[in-house]
């Protein structure tokens, strides 16, 4: 049964690359006015398309640690909401400078979206009210000052505020910062862009007045930052794919036409891939905004392939009709084998549940093939309506240089196999010294250079504030109003103390910074009296404190409505996600042995808690992916030559340079974080193509000529495929290695890495495959080859009944 399933499929596909030849070469006029058609419509929703404005979500909605931060989020607002901007300056407190720094806070406050500014020029005392008996909140500045003697009486009126120490200005380096707080709703939408432009004038205004740099940080800032690259950086890898894929056709093809057709199928695809994400209704973000210029560099091979056997088969039989139709037939199924296993090693990141993967990964795949498509259609139409080919377009095809080259390579397989494989023996086990010295390691911002400013600005405040990221412990009491309780509040002010042990912290916030500073009010002001008052003193003060429904609460930012759930805030620096790792789990015991998991419910939480469990999420996904994507390839390679013992030599030439690029990772010191391993997958069913291109070559040799020796069967394969596989190499080589030019370490990795492997690849597979090939015993490859596979090629030699198909000018 299997066997008459198998026989009858392999029959089906052969002959649906037969009717496809007829069908596209007989409705030319239609396919191409359908095509148009569809293009101008992926083009008008490709306007539609809109830019993400915040940090992708990696982890799934069902991780209970994203759980527990969107609960966070619901009962404390967005942590990671507040611009800063700091200046450091020791003269700030002199008049005019300090006028127009609380005049700068003004200024931005107005701008629409934005919901708060608190500066050393905008910060509230707790005045208490006696009549009332309630505490209010009055600001310490609310006009500008005449004289330098009201400056420093407010100086100094600030200084006894213990609150804001540490938090809002520096008094060892003189650094201050101004603290801006977006409306949500508001924050995560384009309208951000031009919020945070309009701060940038007015802050770079009072920088020129006083000669003064400013530091612009925060996640909002940084975010934006990152937006705005990722856009330009999408048009200048457009076109910088476009114009090194030019170029190069064109030294290889020597025609500007032929360059031209290319470009167009290529930039259909692109329109394409822009209209996919616009109807799924996606953003562009840092990975989606590299599938415009990846489409490009996959699909020009596309056209190397069709055109050169379109050319070849010219060169033999001189009639256009059936070279085009040869090459629908032949190399229309090759290829889309291969388009198939590069889009499987972008189809995978699905699997990861990772929003930003999952998004990447499925506009990715679907537009591979969707541009397989374009040039398997658009490139026999076109060529269809054009001259034929004359003698220096096919001249490409005898270059001596390339000749040259598939000529050492026949006489390295055929007459020095020990050495080849001495030498991939000797790269591989150097490769695993490498590899056992790869660390995973990520940053929040390490895909930006050292030199730019974000990276340099968040340098400051953590030199000066200890960070700008936030980190958030959320402790649940259990019971109503027990935050108030002064057992709960001393164990938080012993949590306190213990977080400020940490170099990495900044000094933490609580609900019992707010208590000492009400104390202090209470107390008539004076600094000494910024502490936790006794459980009477908290009785005699709740009074003041008001009522927990009162929205204009004083303790609203620390606890819930109910008083049940509180918060500690800290900043961190950003010390990658080993040591955060490190901090995190060091963390946990300790916060268990202050508040006890059985009476209390403690969450470590906040941005800074989300990448790192993001970094990991995403790791083990992506290696999960990578072994998924050797997978699903080696079953094609199974249905494709119906022999387990095939996939060594079908799996091997791909495999290997991955462990060589993973090698020169370990010693070139580049670690192992999302960005990077990406490149495994990717570059895995990339470099599958050319395998397949080259056993389907092989395989169709030994078929079509049953007595034909395994050596010269290779030597036959080498020369045909050899000159493709070239192409395509320098096409993908070259395409790759633009986005080393990223202003992001992780694109500009990608970028080296995969070229580098991709370069592997076609040496692997144009020396060590046909090595194998040459080296395997006859029995094994004639019978793996000649018994009846799953999906079966049409033989070169058979006549494919097509003379009759008359191309019509």
């Amino acid at each position: 049964m299997v066997q008459i399933f198998s026989h009858r499929f392999s029959l089906l596909l052969p002959g649906m690359f037969t009717w496809l030849a007829r069908f596209i070469l007989r409705n030319r006029t239609t396919l191409l006015i359908i095509i148009i058609l569809i293009t101008a419509v992926m083009g008008y929703k490709a306007f539609d398309i809109r830019l993400s404005y915040d940090f992708a979500r990696v982890l799934p909605n069902s991780d209970p640690d994203y759980i527990a931060y969107e609960n966070f989020k619901s009962t404390f607002g967005e942590d990671g909401g507040v611009m800063v901007m700091g200046v450091e300056d020791k003269n700030i407190f002199e008049r005019d400078k300090f006028n127009d720094w609380w005049q700068l806070g003004n200024n931005i406050k107005k701008i629409d979206g934005i919901e708060a500014v608190v500066s050393v020029a905008h910060i509230y005392n707790v005045v208490k009210n006696e009549d009332q008996r309630k505490f209010e909140l009055k600001p310490v500045m609310s006009h500008p000052l005449q004289s330098q003697e009201e400056v420093d009486s407010i100086r100094n009126e600030i200084k006894s505020l213990p609150f804001y120490k540490g938090f809002l200005y520096n008094e060892g380096t003189g650094a201050t910062v101004m603290a801006i707080t977006f409306d949500k709703q508001k924050l995560n939408t384009k309208n951000r862009l031009g919020m945070i432009s309009v701060i940038h004038q007015k802050a770079e205004a009072f920088s020129e007045k006083y000669h003064l740099p400013i530091h612009y940080s925060g996640l909002p800032y940084i975010r934006t930052a990152i937006s705005g690259k990722v856009v330009a950086e999408m048009k200048l890898f457009l076109l910088l794919a476009l114009l090194v894929t030019a170029i190069i056709l064109y030294i290889f093809f020597r025609s500007t036409l032929i360059v031209g057709v290319c470009i167009l199928v290529v930039i259909a695809g692109v329109i394409w891939s822009l209209g996919t994400i616009a109807l799924l209704g996606y953003k562009i973000t840092i990975l989606s905004g590299l599938i415009p210029p990846l489409i490009i560099v996959i699909g020009v091979p596309n056209c190397i392939f069709l055109l050169n056997k379109y050319h070849t088969e010219y060169s033999r039989n001189g009639k256009q009709g059936r070279s085009l139709a040869r090459m629908i037939q032949s190399i229309g199924f090759t290829t889309f084998l291969a388009n198939v296993t590069t889009a499987i090693g972008f189809f995978v990141f699905y699997f990861t549940k990772s929003r930003i993967l999952m998004e990447f990964g499925l506009v990715a795949a679907v537009n591979v093939m969707s541009t397989y498509l374009i040039s398997l259609f658009l490139i026999p139409i076109v060529f269809s309506y054009l001259p034929v080919p004359k003698g220096k377009h096919t001249k490409h095809l005898q270059s001596k240089q390339i000749n040259r080259l598939l000529m050492s390579v026949e006489e390295w397989v055929h007459d020095h196999p020990k050495t080849v494989y001495s030498t991939v023996i000797i790269l591989v086990l150097i490769s695993l010294v490498g590899i056992s010295r790869l660390s995973t390691v990520g940053y929040v911002v390490d895909d930006l250079p050292k030199e730019d400013p974000v990276y340099l600005d968040m340098r400051f405040f953590e030199k000066n504030f200890k960070g700008v990221l936030p980190l958030e412990l959320a402790i649940d009491t259990k019971e109503p109003g027990e935050v108030l309780n002064i057992t709960a509040l001393q164990k938080i002010n012993r949590l306190q103390k213990m977080l400020n042990q940490y170099p990495e912290l900044s000094r933490p916030l609580s609900v019992v910074d707010a208590v000492k500073f009400c104390y202090q009010s209470y107390k008539g002001g004076e600094e000494k009296y910024y502490i936790l008052p006794g459980s009477m003193q908290l009785a005699e003060m709740s009074a003041y404190i008001g009522d927990a429904k009162d929205k204009g609460q004083l303790l609203k930012s620390f606890v819930d409505s109910t008083r049940q759930v509180t918060r500690v805030s800290v900043q961190m620096a950003d010390v990658g996600s080993i040591k955060m790792k490190e901090l995190v789990d060091g963390l946990r015991p300790r916060v268990d042995s202050i508040f006890d998991p059985a009476k209390y419910s403690t969450t470590i939480t906040g941005n800074s808690r989300i990448f790192l469990k993001g970094n990991e999420y995403l790791l083990k996904n992506l290696l999960e992916s990578i072994l998924l994507a050797i997978f699903l390839i080696s079953v094609i390679m199974i249905l494709l030559f119906m022999s387990l013992r095939m996939i060594l030599i079908s799996i091997l030439p791909s495999l290997i340079p991955l462990i060589i690029t993973a090698g020169v990772m370990g010693f070139a010191h580049i670690p192992l974080k999302p960005s990077t391993i990406l490149i495994f997958s990717i570059a895995f069913g990339i470099a599958s193509d050319q395998t397949i291109y080259f056993l389907t070559k092989y395989r169709q040799e030994m078929r079509n000529h049953k007595m034909i020796s395994i050596s010269k069967a290779v030597s036959l394969t080498i020369s045909e495929t050899g000159v493709s596989m070239i192409y395509t190499a320098i096409i993908l080589f070259c395409g790759f290695f633009i986005f080393s030019v990223s202003d992001f370490g992780g694109t500009a990795s990608l970028g080296k890495l995969i070229s580098f492997t991709l370069l592997m690849a076609v040496c692997s597979n144009l020396v060590l495959l046909p090595t194998f090939l040459v080296g395997m015993e006859r029995k094994l490859t004639t019978k793996a080859f000649l018994e009846e596979p799953l999906f079966q090629l049409n033989s070169e030699e058979e006549d494919i009944d097509l003379d009759e198909l008359e191309i019509k000018k």
